[in-house]
């Protein structure tokens, strides 16, 4: 059982329960689900209380040297602060938490463990990310994992194939490998990505779906690693999906320029000018020889960029290719008229 079929079989089941109870004629007698600032109470004392009496294998990561080749193989370990570990740091002394909001409005404290937080590319909420991890219980019984990294679209919306928002919103805390190396076996070890965990209650996990192996109700566990993503660009219209989000509330779906009732992200002209965005955008791509790179991580390279590119220009990735080269893609929003409304937002500019 992977993941993402986890998620969207809950969230079919979520449709079809919800259905259901909308039916007064069906005869069934369905259970309701229950306040969720109650279970929320209940399970933040129970993750609280988990990173109050466990540790992780600290002692076993170089942070004197955190990007080096040892760390890129460190794997986060989990115990009990009892017997003879009875002096080492729990969980709570380390963690950094953040506030997050689900869809019925109920907020949250989200625990997350930052090891590494990973020198290649920012994951957005909307990319596609590929990671290896392992979930589990706090009772320490695992339920899903991958060693080979997978992908995710990180969207929670049920249509897109999405994930639980508690996994969504601590990935993309993290950033992405920034190269690999071939063992020649058919398997590759990744370098310098991101490294971390997340403590996750059920409201911004699975809620009041019972799996086999998650009850109804039950705080979960994820220890991952980031290792690369795909930046998404739903309606191919150049701008990735990321940048439709004018808000910045991490809600593609509120964004919607024209008023067309079509979302940005899912629009193709985006003003309703009968111009496509696509001919209102420039896309960039410039390749360099690695030679010459006055960086030396991808985020030395979107700081550079970001204090050299022109104001209309904007960073979205970098890649390293075979051969000794690097491609920095960015996208020109063109303002025509000056305006300080990008042309493919403006209805008074079109082609």
């Amino acid at each position: 059982m992977k993941l993402g079929k986890v998620s969207l079989t809950i969230l079919g089941l979520t449709f079809f329960i919800m259905s259901c109870g909308n039916d007064d004629d069906n005869g069934n007698n369905t259970v309701p689900d229950r306040d969720r600032a109650e279970v929320y109470a209940e399970d933040i004392v129970e993750i609280e209380t988990y990173l109050q009496t466990h540790f992780y294998n600290y002692e076993d990561f170089d942070f004197g040297n955190p990007y080096s080749l040892a760390n890129d193989s460190f794997e986060i370990v989990f115990d009990t602060i009892e017997g003879v570990n009875s002096g080492k740091t729990p969980l709570i002394d380390q963690v950094t938490s953040k506030q997050v909001t689900d869809s019925e409005g109920q907020e949250y404290t989200l625990y997350y463990l930052n090891i590494r937080e990973g020198q290649g590319n920012e994951v957005h909420f909307i990319d596609k990310a590929y990671v290896s991890y392992k979930g589990s219980k706090t009772d320490g019984d695992v339920f899903d994992s991958a060693v080979t990294p997978i992908s995710f679209n990180l969207t929670t919306v049920a249509t897109l194939s999405g994930v639980v928002q508690g996994f969504r919103d601590s990935l993309i805390e993290f950033k992405t490998s920034d190269s690999f190396t071939d063992n020649g076996d058919g398997t590759l070890t990744y370098h310098n990505h991101g490294i971390g965990a997340t403590f996750i209650p059920s409201g911004l996990g699975y809620f009041s779906t019972s799996l086999t192996e998650i009850p109804s109700y039950t705080p979960i566990i994820f220890r991952f690693n980031v290792i690369d993503n795909t930046i998404m660009d739903h309606d191919a219209d150049g701008i990735p999906s990321f940048m439709e989000d004018l808000n910045s509330d991490g809600d593609t779906f509120d964004n919607d320029s024209d008023e067309d009732s079509g979302a940005d992200f899912i629009d193709n002209d985006d003003d309703n000018d009968d111009t496509l965005t696509k001919d209102e955008v420039e896309v960039k791509a410039y390749e360099e020889d690695l030679s010459m790179m006055p960086f030396m991580s991808r985020a030395d390279a979107q700081t550079f960029f970001n204090d050299n590119a022109a104001t209309d220009e904007h960073f979205i990735s970098i890649d390293f290719n075979e051969g000794g080269t690097y491609t920095l893609n960015t996208i020109i929003l063109t303002d025509s008229n000056n305006d300080g409304t990008p042309d493919y937002l403006d209805e008074s500019i079109s082609e």
